[in-house]
């Protein structure tokens, strides 16, 4: 198994051919090879390995030792991306990544991104429970700046944006935000939060939406073009469907009870096997894992900058991380695409 052969992740659907890819091919393998690849973040002014780990699992399905052990391996490697949310595991992933970045000593190496509004201590966008979610978030992460704050709308699609990004002013004049992220944003709320910057907010400059080879809609529509038409960075979650882009779930009697195992089987059908049967042949050519290559296709897409990759061991990191150093070509990403129309 290739354990790191970096390249672009990006084909020329990205960019033009004369240019240059950030992470062009280097003849490095092994740890570390990831320290010099980095990618803009949009317009943050942040750069972030091609692929952030997401620390969903973390406190839940994966026990402290094993979630400080894959963050470990993900820096490794030269990752430095590291995404969670205040609700994650009620606020237990947060205490884990803390816990890890003091006895490791790598805050200022790390880029933090949290997910705030679904926590149900503080739900919502509204002005003071977006302060106090966010000073719940630096307590437990045991820091004094969150990098990239994406505020959630799943529970509060209501709260008036104005207020909200003057909140999120205050806490960056503070030095508590970097810079501001969405998540579960409609396009219409987007194109409303560029006209209050226009008018001094702080700007959304990343948005974080479920796309995957399977799950196409909705980011295939409205909010991909306005995405794109914004210069948004788009930062994917469920890169791999719950697991099921990786390739090790194929028959419904194997997989586990409860609620991902009935997403893996509602997968389990003619369309999903056929875009496994896509990943199979591109992994095969190019010698990488099949999780690696539904990492590479997402990243060939146009504004996709890092999807966010939860994972459950330190050994599928190795795989995970080799998604950004695969270049598809174009009759790859097309064969991809079309199996998953």
């Amino acid at each position: 198994m290739r354990l790191f052969s970096v390249g672009a992740g990006a084909s020329a659907e990205r960019a033009p051919e004369s240019a240059e890819h950030p992470s062009a091919p280097i003849p490095i393998v092994g740890p570390g090879v990831g320290e010099t690849i980095r990618v803009p973040l949009g317009e943050t002014g942040f750069e972030t390995f091609p692929m952030m780990l997401g620390a969903a699992e973390f406190g839940w399905n994966v026990d402290l030792e094993t979630s400080h052990g894959i963050l470990d391996r993900y820096t490794e490697f030269g990752g430095n991306a590291i995404h969670t949310a205040d609700g994650f595991s009620g606020g237990r992933s947060e205490h884990i990544i803390g816990q890890w970045l003091r006895s490791r000593g790598l805050r200022e190496k790390a880029l933090l991104g949290v997910r705030v509004g679904a926590h149900a201590d503080n739900p919502g966008l509204g002005s003071v429970n977006l302060v106090r979610a966010v000073e719940g978030s630096l307590t437990r992460l045991g820091v004094d700046r969150i990098d990239v704050l994406y505020l959630d709308a799943t529970l509060d699609a209501t709260t008036n944006l104005e207020d909200t990004l003057a909140t999120v002013e205050w806490l960056a004049d503070a030095g508590k935000v970097g810079a501001v992220g969405a998540y579960g944003f409609t396009p219409e709320r987007l194109v409303e939060a560029r006209i209050l910057a226009s008018a001094g907010y702080p700007r959304i400059e990343v948005i974080d939406a479920p796309y995957n080879l399977v799950r196409r809609q909705p980011f295939e529509g409205d909010l991909r073009l306005v995405a794109g038409a914004q210069n948004l960075a788009v930062t994917p979650s469920h890169a791999l469907e719950h697991g099921f882009l990786s390739g090790r779930h194929r028959r419904k009697a194997l997989t586990s009870h409860g609620v991902r195992g009935e997403q893996l089987r509602g997968h389990l059908n003619r369309r999903g096997i056929r875009i496994l049967r896509a990943l199979d042949q591109v992994a095969t050519d190019l010698g990488v894992p099949v999780a690696a290559v539904s990492i590479a296709w997402l990243l060939a897409q146009r504004t996709v900058a890092a999807p966010i990759v939860n994972t459950f061991a330190m050994e599928h990191v190795d795989e995970l991380m080799q998604g950004a150093g695969v270049t598809l070509t174009r009759t790859q990403i097309a064969d991809l695409t079309r199996a998953g129309d």
